[in-house]
């Protein structure tokens, strides 16, 4: 994934009323592992990644990178963010900004998603103003394609891929004139 732009990185923490947005650290590491090994979190991203090649992988510390995340409940991670350049894995995305999310099931069914991601998305709109992100998911995920129609997003088209139908989705924090 490469870099956002003419972005400086890391930003302060981003504050919500129940959330803090921000870097990854090394408490963050077990919660890391379990995001990325549970079936239920992974069902429409290819399956889980077994637990000992994640824990070989991470070593210390998640990794941190520009557009990444971290959510942050009451001290503790319960998801992350990433809104990164895409460099295309979906021929539709290539080149421009991406929003992802993976939530803990534990944080699923509250509006944290929502809540998280729409302030990631204010703060990437007051960094790069007028600059449109896309997100691609699949159609079998309904709470994805919800939490999409709730941010804002406007579907562009739907394809096939990775053996799916995609649901592909453009948002602007500029509105057009009328």
């Amino acid at each position: 994934m490469s870099e956002l732009g003419p972005v400086s990185w890391p930003p302060a923490p981003i504050r919500t009323e129940r959330l803090v947005l921000r870097e990854p650290e090394a408490r963050d590491r077990a919660a890391v592992i379990e995001l990325h090994a549970l079936p239920e979190v992974n069902t429409y991203l290819g399956g889980p990644r077994p637990r000992d090649e994640l824990e070989r992988a991470m070593p210390g510390a998640p990794s941190r990178r520009p557009g990444l995340f971290t959510v942050d409940l009451d001290g503790a991670m319960i998801g992350q963010i990433t809104l990164t350049r895409e460099t295309g894995h979906i021929r539709q995305a290539a080149g421009k900004a991406e929003l992802g999310y993976l939530f803990l099931p534990e944080a699923w069914g509250y509006g944290y998603a929502a809540e998280s991601c729409a302030a990631a998305l204010d703060w990437f709109a007051g960094a790069l103003p007028g600059e449109p992100v896309v997100l691609a998911t699949q159609t079998a995920n309904v709470r994805s394609m919800r939490l999409a129609a709730k941010l804002g997003f406007i579907e562009v088209e739907r394809f096939e891929a990775y053996g799916a139908e995609q649901w592909f989705g453009m948002w602007s924090s500029v509105t057009p004139s009328s």
